[in-house]
């Protein structure tokens, strides 16, 4: 019979009456084991159970390292998706008014074009065999491309401050690489489509030769680049388009009309070929225009050091702002 106080109906066998019973309250069919007494158990049983234990025996470390895995794969996807919906608003918002951000452009290097060209087709001559309105188109296409690529990112992020949408990225969860390569790459689209739009309107007036196309499309890409994140600098550090203009009036403007745009540096005196060749946008200019005739003023290997230099501290420069919420968290 069963003792007195044990409810009707639970037995305990001979081997194990001296097994404690399962205390009060614990759920019916929950059992511990002696090994188990401290923790709950689970009701499966067989096969269930067998697999229960083994899992059990993995060491934590290496349970630990496989929750891991999908966590980092999770924040690596987050990251791209946010920098590619960045991408996707400022592609937006420059092509909505195309024609003020692309065709305008295109309109004023063909003026350039039309103006110096006619002016002065019979009088300058920089490289053997080569006219001097072919000598320029190069130089007004990449021209093109470098003040574009600069105007897209700092005007963004200065019309994102005024107007007070700005908080909407910020209370977003994007990291700074997303923002730096949100922007910068929307910028080297918006540099390369008015570069391509020049270069489709001028062939008119001089049709291309393409002596080592490489080194255009390296130079164009490095160069949009640049300046799309140097625009992202100065879109930080102006708080007004006052602030904007002046930087663009009187840092960019000069030095990309000192570059060698409009005529070789071997014209000018000799001072001021040295502060030319201080100048990395005469390194940009002049590496693009030797992939279109195979001759340059300095070694093309010389100008991608200075340019991809030139990249990474300005990208540095860039990426401790955005990290630091320079002009951002007021």
């Amino acid at each position: 019979m069963s003792p007195p106080g044990r409810p009707k109906g639970e037995f305990r066998s001979a081997q194990h009456e001296g097994a404690p019973m399962s205390p009060p309250g614990r759920p019916k069919g929950e059992f511990r084991s002696a090994q188990h007494e401290g923790a709950p158990m689970s009701p499966l049983s067989g096969p269930a159970a067998a697999n229960r234990s083994i899992d059990a025996a993995v060491p934590a470390t290496e349970a630990q390292a496989l929750q891991e895995i999908p966590v980092s794969l999770a924040a690596s996807s987050h990251l791209l998706q946010g920098a590619g919906t960045l991408f996707r608003k400022e592609i937006l918002r420059f092509w909505k008014v195309a024609f003020q951000t692309v065709a305008a452009p295109v309109l004023t290097a063909m003026m350039y074009l039309l103006i110096f060209g006619h002016v002065l087709e019979d009088h300058v001559q920089v490289y053997p065999g080569v006219r001097y309105t072919s000598f320029l188109i190069p130089g007004l296409v990449m021209m093109s491309v470098l003040q574009n690529a600069f105007a897209n990112s700092s005007s963004s992020l200065i019309q994102s401050k005024i107007t007070g949408n700005l908080v909407f990225l910020l209370v977003s969860p994007l990291s700074h690489w997303a923002w730096l390569v949100a922007y910068v790459a929307a910028s080297m689209v918006r540099g390369l489509a008015v570069g391509a739009g020049v270069m489709l309107v001028t062939v008119w007036f001089a049709p291309p030769s393409l002596a080592e196309p490489w080194w255009i499309l390296i130079f164009a890409a490095l160069g949009a680049a640049m300046m799309g994140t140097l625009g992202l600098i100065a879109g930080l550090w102006a708080e007004k388009f006052d602030q904007l203009a002046a930087f663009q009036n009187f840092v960019i403007m000069p030095m990309t009309f000192l570059s060698g745009v409009f005529y070789s540096v071997h014209s000018l005196p000799a001072l001021w070929q040295t502060v030319s060749h201080l100048n990395p946008f005469f390194y940009m200019i002049d590496g693009f225009r030797r992939g279109f005739f195979g001759v340059s003023d300095v070694s093309p290997w010389l100008s991608l050091a200075v340019v991809g230099c030139s990249f990474v501290a300005v990208a540095a420069i860039a990426m401790h702002l955005l990290r630091t919420g320079y002009k951002l968290r007021y």
